[in-house]
């Protein structure tokens, strides 16, 4: 081996950059899997989200049900009370928003705030799998967990975020942290995922997402927290995301 070579691969080594690298399958896998720990199942899982947004320092709180299964999810708002009934439609890439006394459902987008640093896509659209093409990046330490940083481009101006890095475990393939960034490649929020919660799925008990904070990157005391409760695996009819169904 030459000097340049040797010394080369000593330099990698000491900086923790030696050529590791994730085949293309195995990048699919972990987004597959991660997905489906965050309601990403095809059969269909329903669950109930508790929303708290602090915005310059007022608080809000919000509550939905939601059904989801495959590309498809219906987020319905419990509370407050003047939101009650209020619904969110994910028709594939297609979000629709639903209310009493509109008589035709409004073509809203994934982008669009829901409640504070969360948006419309982050309470059900985990289909990360399909609408982000994603490379491996370096292999990172999260709170001592070993995990794989990924990075993430949209393969459409329809969903939620144009570019996420994302940090996936390597043991058990969960989704632990994320950094939302613009098409510049710019971080304008964060967040973090935690999994108190298990579901039981074809038999076995799987984790399944408890917890997303989400934080504002330029404004850090602007925080949005979501609280998954009560997750549980249904096989929902797939006429219940029929946007002529929902409107009647």
């Amino acid at each position: 081996m030459s000097m340049l070579k040797s010394g080369f691969l000593v330099s990698a080594l000491l900086s923790g950059q030696a050529f590791a690298n994730l085949p293309a399958a195995a990048v699919k896998d972990l987004m597959q899997a991660s997905d489906r720990y965050r309601g990403g199942l095809v059969v269909g899982v329903t669950w109930n989200i508790n929303i708290t947004s602090v915005e310059d320092g007022d608080s809000t709180t919000s509550q939905y049900t939601v059904r989801a299964k495959g590309v498809n999810a219906l987020a319905e708002c419990t509370k407050p009370a003047r939101c009650k009934g209020e619904v969110v439609l994910f028709n594939n890439r297609n979000l629709w928003f639903l209310k009493a006394g509109v008589k035709k459902p409004v073509a809203i987008s994934a982008r669009q705030r829901l409640s504070g640093q969360a948006a419309n896509g982050d309470i059900a659209s985990t289909n990360y799998a399909r609408d982000y093409d994603a490379v491996f990046e370096k292999e990172e330490n999260v709170n001592g967990v070993p995990a794989y940083v990924l990075m993430l481009k949209a393969k459409d101006k329809s969903v939620t975020y144009d570019k996420i890095r994302y940090w996936i475990s390597k043991n058990r393939k969960l989704a632990l942290k994320a950094e939302f960034l613009t098409l510049q490649g710019e971080l304008f929020k964060s967040a973090t995922f935690d999994y108190k919660n298990t579901l039981l799925s074809g038999g076995k008990q799987i984790p399944f997402v408890s917890g997303m904070i989400i934080t504002d990157a330029a404004f850090p005391k602007n925080v949005t927290t979501i609280n998954y409760e009560s997750p549980r695996e249904e096989a929902h009819d797939d006429s219940i995301f029929n946007i002529n169904n929902v409107a009647r």
